[in-house]
């Protein structure tokens, strides 16, 4: 079966990477073709994550000069909406095409850009963030290495700090990534942290796709 619009070029890349032995070396790839004009990044919108906005606007959530650390920021835009919250925010991504892109298509952010790996993350972000983002990365990642991701997430949350994780649930699409992340999973992503919901939503947009949405807490 074909894969339909700009997902192919990612499930393109994907198995070319797998094939090779190199579950995350697509990212680049992508990033750098998708620049060049050969391909299509499909999470290139201007608006966040809408689940991330929604869990914002519902908590009426201030970032206060507080620190926040974007897993995975691609080209910034939930790294943009967090600092537009008055967080100081950190955003990484393995994709060094991303992160400059990134810091070419904001200028003027506040937002720190890095590149970095969430499976060797600098020593220095343990326990070092009021509110840790992991939106619909880890499920772009085969096992065992998803595992790994998942288990590396939950140390980067400071005392009293918050993970907030987004994820696919279900997905009608037959060739991945994404891969749908399982409730184990998603319950893996909290380990050491209290658990404060774990919604499983739909889609408005498609009824066939479902997503995770979980926030946990660590104690202060």
């Amino acid at each position: 079966m074909t894969t339909p619009g700009p997902r192919r070029d990612v499930v393109r890349l994907a198995a070319e990477s797998l094939a090779a032995g190199d579950a995350t070396g697509w990212f680049e790839r992508l990033y750098a073709q998708a620049g060049a004009g050969a391909a299509e990044v499909p999470w290139d919108v201007p608006q966040p994550s809408r689940y991330l906005a929604e869990w914002a606007r519902r908590g009426a959530v201030a970032g206060g000069g507080r620190r926040a650390l974007v897993v995975g920021c691609g080209l910034g835009r939930d790294a943009e909406f967090l600092a537009g919250l008055g967080f100081a925010v950190t955003a990484f991504d393995i994709s060094g095409t991303a992160v400059r892109t990134a810091r070419q298509r904001h200028p003027d952010s506040p937002v720190g850009y890095v590149v970095a790996d969430l499976l060797e993350p600098p020593a220095s972000w343990r326990h070092g963030f009021d509110l840790v983002v992991e939106s619909n990365n880890v499920q772009a990642l085969p096992e065992p290495l998803r595992g790994r991701a998942i288990a590396a997430v939950a140390p980067l949350v400071a005392p009293g700090g918050t993970l907030l994780v987004i994820a696919a649930a279900a997905t009608p699409e037959p060739e991945g990534p994404p891969w749908p992340l399982s409730r184990r999973e998603i319950d893996a992503f909290g380990a050491g942290l209290t658990p404060v919901s774990v919604e499983h939503l739909g889609d408005p947009d498609d009824p066939r796709v479902a997503r995770w949405r979980a926030e946990f807490r660590a104690a202060p």
